[in-house]
């Protein structure tokens, strides 16, 4: 059992806490982690390894129309957030079954992946088959993808706007010209400067071929505010309006809690946790990120199992408040230079109330791992007739918890 020694008054963390929380970090977050890489012949009708380079840029040059043909079977889709079938496709999802049709192989599943995966390119040597993405939202994240085709269009599952599903768009639509953010290169580059043939109709859809311009039914709104009705935002979006939905979200998180109030004691004072399903989504109009979750701890310091289960609520992923009630195993007593301090409480329905931080996120296929910092009260009460004791009292009723925390983007 972890020990735990009076507290005498307050004082600054102990150098230890942060150097403790530098190697924590350190440690578990060790560089490298990024895989950004186009396919190189890891795909069907690839060339040899013994081609030509004129082989090998006919070969990517087929594989991106046939990358192209496959996104357009699936023109007239309807819009579904994380369907990857004909019933339903997101942006992302288009993505994900063109590339498994034509070339046999599985990429990235959401926007955030994709762009990690892909070799960044300047606009002046897209071509056709590779991936153009745009910020649609607030979240200053990649939110929506799309296929270029050729002649400045590209193919593309939209969650909004006056015709949804897979649609064909065109670049210099003022929407799309607004919130293009790069492209990248899933395929090696093709054999010279080519277009794409005509993108054929799928089920639902309006007509074979792209337009030689784009028509009133495939643009979005002019000017519509990214993820609002006027908006063809789609598939995995950090943040769209409440008819389109938005994107799930899983977390875990671990992180040691410190006595970082305390002028004496152990550094380490206990364990925290949480997991969390949480939804972006957008409320009034404003990004938005609500979620439930259950947070087990260890206080040693009171000697305690809690079990907090909580809402929560922010703007986005990095700053969350969250409330609610709380389930304590065993009898929070702390020892003091006047003797053992006993508390009551512990199990309330407003048992935990705090803030969670984590300004510093790196993108992972699939979803980011963050360093993030706690602060939370818990609802610890003296017993009657107990004498005054801030320090002891402060200590007892707060956590302060750094660690690591991942998020899947579903």
């Amino acid at each position: 059992m972890m020990k735990r020694r009076p507290p005498a008054g307050f004082s600054r963390p102990k150098t230890g806490f942060f150097l403790l929380s530098v190697l924590w970090t350190l440690v578990l977050c060790p560089p490298g982690l990024f895989a950004a890489a186009p396919l190189q012949g890891a795909y069907v009708h690839a060339a040899r390894d013994s081609a030509s380079p004129e082989q090998k840029a006919q070969a990517a040059r087929d594989a991106r129309l046939k990358v192209i043909e496959a996104a357009g079977t699936y023109r007239g889709t309807p819009y579904r957030y994380a369907g990857i079938d004909r019933n339903g496709l997101d942006c992302s999802g288009l993505i994900y079954v063109s590339f498994r049709d034509a070339l046999g192989v599985s990429v990235p599943r959401t926007t955030t992946g994709l762009y990690a995966w892909v070799e960044k390119i300047p606009g002046g040597e897209v071509q056709p088959g590779d991936l153009l993405f745009f910020k649609t939202d607030n979240s200053g994240k990649m939110s929506h993808v799309g296929i270029y085709t050729g002649d400045g269009r590209f193919i593309h599952a939209a969650s909004a706007g006056p015709v949804t599903g897979v649609i064909v768009s065109a670049l210099d639509e003022k929407y799309w010209k607004r919130t293009y953010a790069g492209a990248g290169r899933a395929l090696p580059a093709g054999s010279g400067p080519f277009e794409a043939g005509p993108v054929p109709a799928g089920t639902g859809g309006a007509g074979a071929g792209i337009p030689a311009r784009p028509q009133p039914e495939t643009a979005p709104i002019a000017g519509g505010a990214p993820g609002t009705a006027g908006a063809a935002t789609g598939g995995s979006t950090a943040g769209q309006s409440g008819s389109a939905g938005g994107r799930l979200l899983l977390g875990a998180a671990l992180a040691p809690s410190w006595n970082g109030f305390f002028a004496d004691g152990d550094i380490l004072r206990g364990l925290a946790a949480h997991f969390s399903l949480g939804a972006e989504t957008r409320f009034l109009d404003k990004p938005m990120v609500f979620g439930l979750e259950l947070r087990p701890e260890w206080d040693g310091g009171l000697g305690v199992f809690r079990m907090p289960v909580t809402l929560s609520w922010g703007l986005d992923n990095k700053f969350r408040f969250f409330i609610g009630p709380a389930f304590t195993i065993g009898n929070p007593v702390l020892k003091t230079s006047g003797g053992d301090r006993r508390y009551t409480g512990g199990t309330s329905w407003i048992g935990a109330v705090g803030i969670s931080a984590a300004p510093f996120t790196m993108e992972l296929s699939g979803g980011d791992l963050a360093v993030y910092g706690e602060f939370a009260w818990q609802s610890y009460f003296t017993e009657a007739g107990t004498e005054r004791n801030w320090n002891a009292d402060f200590a007892a009723g707060c956590r302060f918890s750094t660690g690591l925390r991942y998020t899947w983007r579903l």
